[in-house]
């Protein structure tokens, strides 16, 4: 029902099961996401498979035996969408972790929407 869910899911499980990738259907939001996630570090890469039927390639990053993403939280669902304005944009875990947010200049950190000084909706947080 909620392709954004089902693939923080999919990354979710894939870490704590220790694979070393995992394959998603693949949107361009999901895309977006998977780009913020390598520029802060929680996955190793990312890449899209296929021309007709498309799939996004997570490559998962490990510390020993341990994921790097220690969690992974879907925020504003399809039945309850979280919005906030530019000055409420939240901090995860006091500045540890990374709000994911769909904003009107695309998709970006939190910090990001901080400094460009824009809010919209919480897609995600990740710690």
């Amino acid at each position: 029902m909620d392709p954004i869910a089902n693939m923080l899911t999919s990354v979710r499980n894939g870490s704590q099961a220790l694979l070393p990738e995992v394959r998603v259907p693949h949107s361009k939001i999901k895309e977006s996401i998977a780009r913020i996630l390598k520029r802060e570090g929680y996955i190793s890469d990312f890449g899209v498979e296929g021309d007709k039927l498309k799939r996004l390639k997570v490559t998962l990053k490990y510390r020993g035996r341990k994921g790097v993403i220690a969690g992974l939280k879907r925020i504003s669902t399809p039945g309850l969408r979280q919005y906030v304005p530019s000055g409420e944009v939240p901090r995860v875990l006091g500045g540890l972790g990374v709000a994911i947010l769909s904003t009107s200049k695309g998709v970006m950190s939190g910090a990001d929407a901080r400094r460009e000084n824009v809010g919209g909706e919480v897609l995600c947080h990740v710690w």
